[in-house]
């Protein structure tokens, strides 16, 4: 038997699937105790059914939410650099690659559920992050405002240190303006 492409979503579903994302990115963020499907359900205005329909179970939510932000971040690497110039894109890339780790450290519990249940939902995450990376070092370089002999991997645990070490927000802005800095590509003169 032939394998058939699932159905695309009707825009309604579509909607009601993203309101769940964004509802789960939400609940599975905030401390506290566990939140259950049916108030995201709630929170997103759609029926517990409705959940059920685009996520089986908790896990399932659980993955997709976080691909979901993840998928949101790598694509914003075409987005802004079709908006801004190769450096301001990375330095915004970068501000939103921080926002990413603090949604990924809140979800910690939950993302635990769905590694517990046999799944990786980071599989993929390193090298989707660093295909992203390397689309806006490769265009700072070409425009020469970015220093050419950067490797994305390098600026990617930079990132992720940035977002461990810093203590608050306004440190972690300031900490990838300094990173921003050493990036710059320095014409000599």
């Amino acid at each position: 038997m032939p394998e058939t492409s699932p159905r695309p979503l009707r825009a309604d579903a579509l909607r009601n699937r993203e309101r769940l994302l964004e509802a789960a990115i939400q609940a599975f963020s905030r401390p506290g105790p566990e939140v259950t499907l049916d108030a995201i359900a709630r929170e997103a205005g759609v029926g517990i059914g409705t959940l059920y329909r685009h996520f089986p179970t908790r896990e399932a939510l659980i993955e997709a939410a976080y691909r979901n932000e993840l998928g949101k971040l790598c694509d914003a690497a075409l987005d802004l650099l079709d908006q801004l110039p190769p450096d301001r894109a990375l330095r915004g890339w970068m501000s939103r690659f921080i926002d990413y780790l603090a949604t990924k450290r809140g979800m910690a519990d939950a993302l635990r559920l769905v590694i517990a249940a046999g799944t990786n939902p980071f599989a993929q995450s390193r090298d989707r992050l660093l295909e992203a990376l390397d689309r806006l070092l490769a265009a700072g370089a070409a425009a020469g405002t970015v220093r050419a002999d950067v490797d994305a991997a390098d600026v990617l645990v930079s990132l992720s240190g940035i977002s461990l070490a810093a203590g608050e927000r306004a440190q972690a802005d300031r900490l990838l303006d300094l990173l921003m800095d050493g990036l710059r590509h320095r014409r000599a003169g």
